[in-house]
C-alpha cells in the first residue's frame, strides 16, 4: 500500500498517456515518443538548461494529445498542410491549468507555428517541437532509415528561415550527420525513452497532483464522444463514495477516484464509430471493445507505484464467477477495490444514456444490480450501493452534469 507521501514519477505518467493516445491509430504508433526523443536531442545539442529540456520532452510526449479523433491524428502526419491545427489549441487547453504542465502547454499550443509568420514571438521550444515533429513525419518507418537521410535533408534544409527557426539549423546538421541519431529514432527500444532521458531531473507527483493529472486523462478519454463525455467522472465519484462507505482510508478513497479517472484509458484504442454506434455491437466490434481493459492494464503497469490503482482501474470488467474479461480472474483473486470499481462501472453505465438505449430508472437499475450480484458482482458492494441508492445516484448526476458542462465549454472554446 502506498502512503500519502507517495511520489509517482510525472514522466512515467506522461509516457503512459503518450502510449495511450497512440492507440487511436496504428499509423501514429510511437509518434509521440519519437518526437520527444528527437526534441530532446535537439535541445541538448543546443545546450539548453535541463529545466528547458524537461519542458520540451514533456511537450513532445503530449504534443498531439488534442487530436482526439482518427481524422485529426492522421492530418498531423502531413508534412505541410493548411489544415487548421485545432489539435494544438485543444492540447493547450487540456494541460494549461495543471501547474506542472503550464509551460509545456504553451509549447504545445505553438508547435505548428512557422518562423516566417511568428518569428521570435513563438517560444524556441515550440520551434524545436515543430522541427522534431516534421522530422518524424518524413521518416518512412517501413524502409531502411539511413538511405532516407538525403531525401529528408532535402526537405528540411530549405525550410530554415521559412517553416523552421534558422537558429536550429546547426543543431539539426550536427545530429543529422550521425547515423546513430537516425537509427535510434526507429530503434524498437525507443519505447523505453524514460531510461534514455534518465539524466533529466525527477518530477514526483503527490497524490493530490496525481489526481489532478488523471483528471486531464479523463478528459482525453471521455471527450472523444458526447456519449462518453461524462462516464469516467461518474464512475470515479461512485467508486470513491462506495469505498468511503466501506471504511477505506482517506488515502484509499483518493486512490479509488484516481482509478475511476483511469479505468477506461484503453478505450482510446476503440474507434469512435463503435463508441457511438446506435445499436448493439456485433461480435467483431465487441471484441475490440473487450480489449480496452487489457490496454489500460498494460499501459499503467509501466508506472512504478501505481500497482494497486492499476488493478482497481483495469479489472472493472472481471467478474466473481470468472466470466469477465480480459484476465478471467475470479473470487478471491479480485481485491475489494477491484470489486467496488466493477459495481461503480455497471451502476454508472446503466443509469446513463447510451447511443443504443436510454438510462434505466431506479427500479430497473436495482433489478439489474441484484441479478448480477448472484454470481457476477460483489454482493456486499451491490447491497451497499442499493441501500444508499438515492444519495449515490444524486452525487453521480451532479458530477456528470458538471462534466457535461465541461465538455460543452471545451467544445465551444476549442472552436473559437
Amino acid at each position: 500500500m502506498i502512503n500519502m507521501e507517495m511520489k509517482i514519477s510525472m514522466l512515467d505518467m506522461i509516457m503512459a498517456l503518450s502510449a495511450a493516445t497512440d492507440l487511436i491509430s496504428p499509423f501514429v504508433s510511437g509518434h509521440h515518443k519519437r518526437v520527444a526523443y528527437i526534441a530532446y536531442n535537439l535541445s541538448k545539442q543546443m545546450g539548453l538548461p535541463i529545466a528547458e529540456q524537461e519542458e520540451i520532452v514533456i511537450a513532445g510526449a503530449l504534443h498531439d494529445s488534442g487530436a482526439l479523433s482518427l481524422e485529426e491524428r492522421l492530418h498531423t502526419l502531413n508534412f505541410e498542410d493548411d489544415y487548421p491545427y485545432l489539435h494544438a489549441e485543444i492540447g493547450y487547453r487540456l494541460f494549461k491549468d495543471f501547474d506542472h504542465l503550464t509551460v509545456s502547454a504553451s509549447l504545445i499550443r505553438h508547435h505548428h507555428d512557422r518562423w516566417d509568420i511568428r518569428g521570435e514571438s513563438t517560444p524556441m521550444g515550440s520551434y524545436i517541437l515543430h522541427l522534431a515533429d516534421r522530422i518524424d513525419v518524413l521518416i518512412d518507418k517501413n524502409r531502411e532509415v539511413l538511405g532516407q537521410i538525403d531525401g529528408i535533408n532535402s526537405q528540411i534544409e530549405p525550410q530554415f528561415g521559412h517553416m523552421f527557426m534558422p537558429g536550429l539549423r546547426d543543431a539539426y546538421r550536427a545530429l543529422a550527420a550521425k547515423e546513430s541519431f537516425w537509427l535510434d529514432i526507429i530503434f524498437k527500444p525507443l519505447n523505453d525513452i524514460k531510461r534514455r532521458l534518465s539524466l533529466l531531473e525527477p518530477m514526483p507527483l503527490n497524490i493530490d497532483s496525481l489526481s489532478d493529472l488523471t483528471d486531464i486523462f479523463r478528459h482525453i478519454i471521455d471527450f472523444r464522444s458526447r456519449f462518453t463525455a461524462t462516464h469516467s467522472a461518474g464512475v470515479a465519484t461512485v467508486a470513491e463514495t462506495l469505498s468511503r462507505l466501506f471504511g477505506f482510508t482517506e488515502q484509499q478513497c483518493h486512490m479509488m477516484k484516481i482509478a475511476g479517472h483511469l479505468h477506461d484509458l484503453g478505450k482510446l484504442a476503440v474507434p469512435e464509430e463503435i463508441l457511438e454506434k446506435p445499436a448493439e455491437l456485433n461480435v467483431h466490434e465487441f471484441n475490440i471493445m473487450r480489449s480496452h481493459t487489457f490496454h489500460t492494464y498494460r499501459i499503467l503497469e509501466s508506472v512504478k507505484g501505481l500497482e494497486e490503482i492499476n488493478e482497481w482501474a483495469s479489472f472493472h470488467h472481471e467478474r466473481i464467477n470468472g466470466k469477465g474479461y480480459p484476465f478471467h480472474y475470479k473470487g478471491s483473486e479480485l481485491s475489494l477495490g477491484a470489486r467496488i470499481m466493477a459495481v461503480a462501472d455497471v451502476f454508472t453505465a446503466i443509469t446513463e444514456d447510451r447511443p443504443y438505449r436510454k438510462a434505466m430508472d431506479k427500479n430497473q437499475a436495482i433489478k439489474t444490480l441484484n441479478y448480477m450480484a448472484v454470481d457476477s458482482l460483489d454482493g456486499d458492494a451491490v447491497s451497499t450501493l442499493i441501500f444508499n441508492f438515492d444519495k449515490i445516484n444524486e452525487e453521480r448526476r451532479h458530477v456528470q452534469s458538471l462534466a457535461a458542462e465541461e465538455y460543452d465549454d471545451f467544445q465551444i472554446s476549442s472552436a473559437e
